[in-house]
Parts: C-alpha cells; structure tokens; sequence
C-alpha cells in the first residue's frame, strides 16, 4: 500500500474495506459527509473483528460483538464523489475487555491519508452489553495486527483522555444550548442489534449545521458570502446510551471556544423523555472557500462576533 505522501513507513494492520465516494454521500458542501466516514468505520470494524479471529460479531445470532464507546476523528483532506478509498485497520492498545483501534482512511490513488479515526471499542455480550475479556487468540492477532499511529492522525485540538461531562436536558435548558436537531430513531438508523449504527449520532448533528452556521456565525458582520461553506476538521465522540427505534431524540448545541482559525462547538444527543444523553460531542470547525476548497480564518470582527456567543464552561 503506497502511504508514502502522509505516512514515512508501513505503518502495520491490514486492509479492511475499499471502494469510493458516492455522489448522493456528498452534502451541500460538496464532499462526503462526515456521517459516511462513521459508516466506512463500522464496516472497516466488520473486517477487523474477523482478523482478530471474530467471525460473525456482527451477524444478528453473534454471542459477542464490540461496541463503540467512544470516537475521536481527524478529517485530513476532502473526499469527493467518485474518488476512490481504502482503509487500512489495527489495533494501538488492548485491554482486559477494551481495545482502542485505528482506521485510516487512504485515497487510494494517492496515498494521502483522507481521515484518521481512533475508536475505543468494548468487548461485550450481545444482550446484556457486558464486558468480557478477550480470548487468547484475539490477544494473539491484536499483536499481528499492531498499528502505529502517524502524527497527521493523532489528536490535535481536542484531548480524548479527559471524561466527559454531566450533559442532561436540563442542564441544556438552563445553559441555553441551541436546539439544533430533532426527531425519531427509525429501523433503518438501527444495526442489525437494534441499537441507533454509531454513525447517526454524527449524521443527526450535521442535520443542524445549517442552524449551527446561523446561530453562532450569525453571517459575520458584513454576511457571508454565497462560496463561503464550513467543514469539520477534528471530532471526539462519546457514546453514553444506545437508543433504538421508535425512541426519540434532540441535538442541542453551544459554542465553546473560537479562535483566529476556528471554533469549537459542543453537541449533546439527548433523550427528550428522560432528559438523559445518548452521547456527546465536541467538534473544531472551520470556513471553508468552497471555490478554492481551503479553510477560511476567522477575521477580528467574526471572532469578536462569535466570542458573544460563546457558552462559558461547556464540554461534552
């Protein structure tokens, strides 16, 4: 595999997936949405818990699976419909019953690494979502299958050790958090567990980014030009509760930080019936000249703006 635009070295694992962009993949900005990068990683995860010697964990009649508790990903260069992908998968660290796995997402005629996704997975039972160990021989082919994770990939402006935080509907009212975001979990959002795919999280969030720009860009002093768009270029998910169909949801979101570069903002998934999280998110984002596909800085007068609408003190 060449990886040598991104990458000095062959940096271990295996290939898990390969295809392409597809054009109804991409959104308004005019690349694969990010709720398509959660997808290539759940079907990348398939063919990594088979290498480690897993068959099966995600048939309907698995004992065992993995679960996703927790997602960081760094977006390194848009991928556009029609251009082809790889993934090349392994594992950073094994546990008793966890494993923190690595997904590079490569474009395959170029080498230059799409996007890094680290993920923190369980090792549980399917119904009761129990933690068990691993076997000796997923031990085994987690060595085989070490990866080593380069620079471009690793976390930059968000940390993934420190622990989320309290996140409630209550906590969202009083806070005054944006509703960005609402509706139901359908059959279809649902793995073949009955558990929301991992990826809708992300996917329900990006549904209110017209909102989000709105609201905490306010359309800049002067308005925001007609090519002027928005990206994300580094995310951290964590993965609190597990809705299932029929169960119902409500995104509300907040500015945390903005810089000369970017912004961070804030995502809670919340069940509006118990007031309790389905998961948290932080994200950094950035302009983007859509003519040009390169990012925007934020002027004196836009960080001035937005800093008014900065939520003191929030965190995922």
């Amino acid at each position: 595999m060449d990886l040598t635009n991104d990458i000095q070295q062959d940096p271990g694992g295996a290939e898990v997936w390969r295809g392409s962009v597809n054009a109804w993949e991409c959104d308004h900005m005019g690349h694969m949405n990010v709720r398509f990068y959660g997808a290539r990683a759940m079907e990348g995860m398939v063919g990594l818990t088979d290498a480690l010697d897993m068959p099966g964990a995600f048939h309907a009649n698995a004992n065992a699976t993995v679960i996703v508790k927790e997602q960081h990903i760094r977006f390194l260069r848009e991928a556009r419909a029609g251009a082809p992908l790889h993934m090349v998968a392994g594992v950073l660290e094994m546990t008793d019953s966890e494993a923190r796995i690595l997904q590079l997402i490569i474009h395959s005629n170029t080498g230059e690494l799409a996007a890094g996704i680290q993920s923190l997975v369980s090792h549980v039972t399917v119904r009761e979502e129990r933690p068990f160990a691993w076997s000796a021989r997923a031990r085994a082919r987690a060595q085989a299958l070490a990866i080593a994770m380069p620079e471009r990939a690793a976390p930059r402006s968000l940390t993934i050790d420190t622990p989320p935080g309290i996140a409630t509907l209550a906590e969202a009212d009083r806070l005054g958090l944006v509703r960005l975001s609402a509706g139901a979990i359908s059959a279809p959002d649902c793995d073949v567990f009955g558990r929301m795919r991992p990826e809708m999280f992300i996917g329900r969030v990006s549904d209110g980014v017209p909102v989000m720009a709105a609201t905490f860009r306010g359309g800049g002093p002067a308005g925001r030009p007609a090519n002027v768009g928005g990206a994300v270029i580094e995310y951290r998910l964590a993965h609190r509760a597990w809705p299932r169909a029929g169960d119902r949801f409500e995104v509300r979101s907040g500015l945390a930080d903005v810089d000369a570069r970017s912004q961070k903002v804030v995502h809670w998934m919340l069940d509006p019936v118990t007031g309790d999280a389905w998961g948290t998110a932080e994200a950094i984002a950035v302009a983007l000249d859509l003519n040009a596909r390169k990012m925007i800085p934020n002027s004196e007068a836009d960080q001035a703006s937005m800093r008014g609408r900065i939520t003191p003190g929030l965190t995922m």
